[in-house]
């Protein structure tokens, strides 16, 4: 009898053992998932943690900054009384294709209209229009008719030497005339400053600020300092009409000084379009 009862009990105790066993190893198995998808929770949050950084999750994609399209030079008011604080234009997100209408208003007839060429001079159309915004040129003389063939504007203390308290760069300088082989003919070329050019100029020159030139005359230097900015499109005539005027001594030496008085009394910006820049015209 004692033999039997050892055989039960040793049956009983290896069932027993069979069942923890498969109770350890249910609970291992358990363990086994539950780190697995812990892992899994985790790896998922550094995923989305680095995207949020990067801003995946941003309401509108996070936008590289705009690069400067121009740049201004401060000038010294202190240094030259001629100069006038109106503020600086902007230097990002200026228009750089097609063209802005410009409109002088003299007190010597109809208005001169300009097609200011934004692909060609961006940062002389974008000085002219924050200029014209502060109305600048208004009530302003224009003091020059140059030797040139030009009649030349923008500064309001009639000095040659005045204009903005910031300057900028040349953009739109035309070349040189190439010299002809001289076993060749010379041949025609056009010149670099057509009748009707609306150009830059500065002093000294490179530094370009309030002051412009208009041509009556093709102008054809040896070597282009100004910047182009535009073309006249209407009122050349009227332009033209100024370049007859009488010319005094400007108090240094220099007749060029219209002996009439000519006033921009207003000068006017309009907003860029996508035309083409226009061909000077007499109209």
């Amino acid at each position: 009898m004692a033999s039997s009862r050892d055989r039960q009990r040793k049956l009983a105790r290896a069932k027993l053992d069979r069942q923890l066993a498969r109770r350890a190893a249910v609970a291992k198995r358990r363990r086994q998932i539950q780190a697995g998808v812990g892992a899994a929770v985790v790896l998922a949050l550094i995923v989305a943690g680095s995207a949020w950084a990067l801003g995946a999750f941003d309401s509108e994609p996070k936008k590289q900054a705009a690069e400067d399209t121009c740049l201004w030079t401060p000038q010294d008011a202190a240094a030259n009384a001629n100069l006038k604080d109106v503020g600086t234009p902007a230097t990002k997100n200026l228009p750089t294709s097609g063209t802005r209408p410009m409109t002088v208003t003299t007190n010597q007839g109809g208005p001169i209209t300009v097609d200011l060429d934004l692909a060609a001079a961006p940062c002389g159309g974008a000085s002219l229009a924050h200029l014209a915004s502060r109305k600048f040129y208004d009530t302003t003389k224009c003091h020059e008719i140059t030797t040139e063939g030009a009649l030349r504007c923008g500064d309001p203390s009639g000095t040659g030497i005045g204009g903005p308290t910031y300057s900028f760069y040349d953009e739109n300088v035309p070349t040189a005339p190439e010299a002809s082989p001289s076993a060749s003919p010379a041949q025609a070329q056009p010149p670099a400053y057509p009748k009707g050019t609306v150009a830059l100029v500065g002093n000294p020159p490179g530094t370009n600020g309030s002051q412009f030139l208009i041509f009556f005359k093709d102008f054809n230097p040896a070597k282009p300092a100004y910047s182009v900015v535009g073309r006249v499109t209407g009122g050349l005539d009227v332009v033209e009409k100024i370049g007859t005027l009488p010319t005094v001594d400007n108090g240094s030496g220099a007749k060029v000084k219209p002996k009439t008085d000519v006033v921009i009394q207003s000068l006017t910006v309009g907003e860029p379009n996508a035309a083409p820049a226009s061909s000077p015209s007499a109209g």
